[in-house]
């Protein structure tokens, strides 16, 4: 399924074609390759004075980190992730070496996340990022330090059509046309 944009100026197709399906197709392995070159894309991603202050959990379908991974989705993400081919938790280091917030962090992070998504697209992959999940279960399990936090997981895989979705909900949703706000309510 495809759902390209309209926009009041022309964007790169890949930005343009880029949106986060749920419907994931079940069973599709994806390449050492495929996963490296997100990575190196996010890596590449620009941060506050070069801290570079991610770190990213890399889970494949039917392994162990994938499995606990899984376990900490909540509301419809139980429903429609686990058919991703893989999980990447994008952690965001919030505090310095000396116990500073990192005020940057976040938007770093996201940026990084950005760039992953911008790969996948590249690549012929889908990508869904995802709040919904306990972060603190996803942090102990990992044992992450008080440093790190899990801010989103990304599914990511081959696109399966709409109706391998189970629930009318997801369904109505994945094929509902796209919407952003315009221009003028996004500038000041």
């Amino acid at each position: 399924m495809r759902k390209p944009v309209e926009t009041s100026e022309p964007i790169h197709p890949v930005l343009a074609e880029r949106w986060s399906p749920r419907s994931f197709e079940h069973g599709v392995d994806l390449s050492h390759s495929d996963i490296t070159a997100l990575l190196e894309a996010a890596r590449w991603a620009p941060s506050a004075n070069n801290l570079q202050p991610w770190k990213f959990i890399v889970a494949k379908h039917g392994d162990e980190r994938f499995a606990a991974i899984t376990a900490s989705l909540a509301g419809f993400n139980k429903e429609w992730a686990p058919n991703a081919s893989a999980f990447i938790v994008a952690c965001a280091e919030v505090l310095n070496e000396d116990g500073t917030a990192r005020h940057t962090a976040l938007y770093d992070l996201g940026l990084s996340v950005g760039f992953l998504s911008v790969e996948a697209q590249h690549r012929g992959l889908v990508t869904h990022q995802m709040a919904g999940f306990d972060k603190d279960v996803l942090a102990n399990h990992f044992e992450m330090p008080i440093s790190l936090r899990p801010i989103v997981i990304i599914a990511i895989g081959k696109q399966a059509a709409s109706s391998a979705l189970s629930s009318d909900v997801l369904r109505d949703r994945e094929e509902s046309p796209r919407s952003r706000k315009s221009i003028a309510e996004i500038t000041l």
